[in-house]
């Protein structure tokens, strides 16, 4: 029986990565995250690698995309021109906007991935979608 499994919060530090090596996020320049375990408040392969681990313990797991943020999804890709956005916006890479959902659809959270002359491109996707994650965790305290 792990020290985690009848505690219900959780303060670890982790390094998230990519398969590239790129750092995605990490605690390790700030206070250690703390969370709820088996609340939902991160992602499942995050949460069931910190319930099998000891305080102290120090373990790197990689959550396929799949379990992570989902796949990326083409159609929620879609390509507007200049003149859609509110005056004053300039659509640059890496923006993001809330766009409203239309038609009796919820808004959602959009970001800017491309701009031409012609034509902005956004993204609808979680940033992270299509990725998978790695993660350097440290356990230092459950209560």
């Amino acid at each position: 029986m792990s020290e985690t499994e009848n505690c219900k919060t959780a303060k670890v530090h982790y390094v998230g990565t990519l398969d590239d090596g790129t750092v995605f996020d990490t605690s390790r320049e700030s206070e250690p995250f703390e969370f709820v375990v088996g609340a939902g408040q991160v992602i499942n392969g995050f949460d069931q690698a910190v319930v099998a681990m000891s305080i102290g313990e120090t373990k790197i797991v990689t959550i396929p995309a799949e379990e992570a943020y989902g796949p990326h999804h083409k159609e929620m890709v879609i390509e507007v021109e200049h003149s859609q956005f509110a005056e004053g916006v300039t659509p640059e890479i890496g923006l993001q906007l809330q766009s409203d959902g239309g038609e009796g659809q919820p808004p959602m959270v959009v970001t800017v991935t491309e701009v031409t002359d012609d034509k902005v491109i956004l993204d609808a996707n979680h940033p992270l979608a299509g990725k998978n994650l790695t993660f350097e965790l440290e356990l230092l305290e459950m209560t």
